[in-house]
Parts: C-alpha cells; sequence; structure tokens
C-alpha cells in the first residue's frame, strides 16, 4: 500500500510527457525534481547505504541457506556443511556467496539482476500460492471458497508478473532452473533414492 502511494505521488509531480533519465534510479529523480539537490542527495545516500545492508543480509542469508542445504546432503556437506571451530559461522558459505555476489556485480547489469532475481522468486511464490491451494481446497476435508480464491488470486498474479519479465532473464532463468534440476537427478540417479537427510543436525 505505501509502494502504491509512493508511485501515485511519483506520477503527479513527474511531467507525464517527460521520460526518466535512468530508470533504475527514478525515484531519486522524482525526490530531486520535488525538494530540490539537497533532496536528491539525500535520497540517492539513503538509497545507497540501503543498498549495502540489503546486499550484505542476502549475502549471509543465502551463506545460512547453503548451510541448511549441505547439512540435509542436498549439496556436498563437506564444504557447505562446515562450520568455523573459532567464529562458529559457515565460514565457506560466506565466502562463497561473497565471490558469486562481486562476480555478478562485475558482469551484470542491475537491472538484470533484478530480472534475475524475481525469475527466481516469482516462482518460488507461485510454489507457495500453489501448495497452499493444494492444501486446503483441494485435499481438504471441508472445502472452502475462502481457501480457494486467495491462492488462486496470488497464483495468477504472480505468473502474470513472471511473464512480463525480460526474455533474456526467463531464458538464463530457465538455464539455471534446468542445471539444479539435472543436478538433483544425478544426485539421486533419476530422483530414485532418497540422498536427502531432513533431520536436524545436532549442535554440537
Amino acid at each position: 500500500m505505501l509502494a502504491a502511494c509512493e508511485v501515485y505521488a511519483a506520477q503527479l509531480i513527474w511531467p507525464t510527457a517527460k521520460p526518466f533519465p535512468d530508470v533504475v534510479t527514478a525515484f531519486v529523480h522524482v525526490a530531486g525534481l520535488a525538494g530540490g539537490p539537497w533532496l536528491l542527495q539525500l535520497v540517492n545516500g539513503t538509497l545507497l547505504v540501503a543498498t549495502v545492508g540489503s546486499g550484505l543480509g542476502s549475502q549471509l542469508g543465502a551463506a545460512r541457506l547453503l548451510y541448511a542445504m549441505g547439512r540435509s546432503n542436498a549439496i556436498p556437506r563437506s564444504f557447505f556443511g562446515s562450520i568455523d571451530p573459532v567464529r562458529q559461522i559457515p565460514r565457506n558459505n560466506v565466502l562463497f556467496s561473497g565471490v558469486l555476489a562481486l562476480l555478478g556485480a562485475l558482469t551484470i547489469s542491475y537491472e538484470r539482476g533484478v530480472n534475475l532475481l524475481n525469475f527466481g522468486a516469482l516462482i518460488a511464490f507461485m510454489g507457495v500460492n500453489a501448495a497452499s491451494l493444494v492444501r486446503y481446497y483441494i485435499r481438504a476435508e471441508e472445502r472452502r471458497l475462502s481457501n480457494f480464491f486467495p491462492p488462486l488470486c496470488g497464483f495468477l498474479i504472480c505468473f502474470l508478473l513472471w511473464w512480463s519479465l525480460n526474455t533474456n532473464a526467463k531464458i538464463a532463468g530457465s538455464i539455471w532452473m534446468l542445471a539444479g534440476l539435472a543436478y538433483g537427478a544425478i544426485r539421486t540417479g533419476g530422483f530414485r533414492a532418497d540422498l536427502i537427510s531432513f533431520e536436524f543436525p545436532s549442535e554440537k
């Protein structure tokens, strides 16, 4: 709701016939038009700090996710499932995700990175809505419309957003997803062997 209000206010401030100089930092230019150079620099600095914080949080979250996947034997446990004996953190995963983030920052544009991120996120959201529909409506003993329309609408909205992504992002994301499926098939012998453990590991 807040984002919708911000976009509406920006549309009122920015002339319709005047194109944005840069679609990536459009909000900064709107702030500059509304409050002058001082507000432009303030918003620009705020976005810079927020981006650094968000990036660090995402990197640590990715490291923790890789650690969980390593401990459950979904990916090589000897590397991804280990903990630094001194700092008690998944050091290998922090370094691994940091190197990937650095390579991505040096090789792809911000816009393409956002599209790739949205590719995976929207597929995950579609999966959540589909799982909710199956669990609480299709397999439910008592089917209610209140358990049918919300996940269905959520799935369709996410699908439309996913479909509107850049074609190159969808191609690259599909290749990455197929590579993951191929790895899973090889790891489990064609999804026949149960090699992944979902038991909680010991804290020791």
